[in-house]
């Protein structure tokens, strides 16, 4: 069975087969990095590793030292569910902090 490694702090230089390769020692199967809506990585990645390796590989790979950065390593969470996003910045008839609503009830 495998864990997931969230790690942060990433150059945003590096790639899937570096940063798979990086955690290779502690069983690392497969690497993904999150990109923006631009194609620029955002700086994190996760990497799937053997679960008798996660403590491993997070006392091991936690602070060390990647192309100038220090790396921050920890078993990924679980997403947080969210609320739609939905408006903006006070769209619709009921108005908002920012200025949006009807101006003409006044």
């Amino acid at each position: 069975m495998s864990k997931r490694l969230y790690v942060g702090n990433l150059p945003f230089t590096v790639t899937e087969p570096q940063l798979q390769e990086l955690f290779a020692p502690y069983g690392a199967s497969r690497a993904t990095i999150p990109i923006d809506e631009n194609g620029r990585s955002k700086g994190f990645g996760f990497v799937d590793i053997d679960d008798a390796q996660l403590e491993a590989a997070v006392a091991a790979m936690n602070g060390k030292q990647f192309s100038g950065r220090a790396l921050n390593v920890n078993e990924a969470r679980p997403r947080a569910e969210r609320a739609p996003r939905s408006g903006g910045y006070g769209g619709g008839y009921g108005g908002g902090d920012r200025g949006g609503g009807r101006r003409d009830r006044w």
